[in-house]
C-alpha cells in the first residue's frame, strides 16, 4: 500500500492532474491539426542551397539537373524553388525494384503472356 502525504485531498489532486494532462493533450492534438492544415507547412519551397542540402547534392550539380530538366521545380524572376513534396517524389521514381518484386512482375507478365497466346491458337 502507497501513502502520500499531501495537505491536498487526493480526489482533488487527482482531478487536478487529469484536468491538465486532459488541456495538455488537446492543446497538443490542436497544434498538430493546425500545422496539417497550414499551406505553408504542408509543402516548403526550398531555394537552390537548400535543394542541394536536402539531397546532399552540390550546388553545381543541382543546377545541372535544372538544366537537363530533371529535377521538378518553380522559376519566379531569376530564382529557383523547389516543392519538398516534388523532391520527395522526384526521389522515389529513382527507386530500384527488389528481386522478389522483379520476379513477381516477370511471373504476371509471362501468365499475361500465355493468357493471351492460348486465346490466339
Amino acid at each position: 500500500m502507497n501513502v502520500v502525504l499531501s495537505p491536498i485531498d487526493p480526489e482533488i489532486l487527482i482531478n487536478s492532474i487529469s484536468d491538465r494532462v486532459t488541456a495538455n493533450l488537446l492543446k497538443a492534438e490542436k497544434s498538430k491539426l493546425f500545422k496539417q492544415n497550414d499551406p505553408a507547412e504542408a509543402d516548403d519551397l526550398l531555394t537552390v542551397k537548400d535543394t542541394a542540402k536536402f539531397l546532399h547534392l552540390s550546388v553545381p550539380t543541382i543546377y545541372g539537373l535544372i538544366h537537363k530538366g530533371e529535377l521538378p521545380m518553380m522559376k519566379r524572376s531569376k530564382r529557383c524553388y523547389f516543392s519538398k513534396k516534388e523532391l520527395i517524389d522526384y526521389l522515389k521514381q529513382g527507386r530500384r525494384k527488389t528481386v522478389v518484386e522483379l520476379d513477381a512482375e516477370i511471373q504476371l507478365e509471362t501468365d499475361a503472356y500465355l493468357i493471351t497466346k492460348n486465346k490466339k491458337g
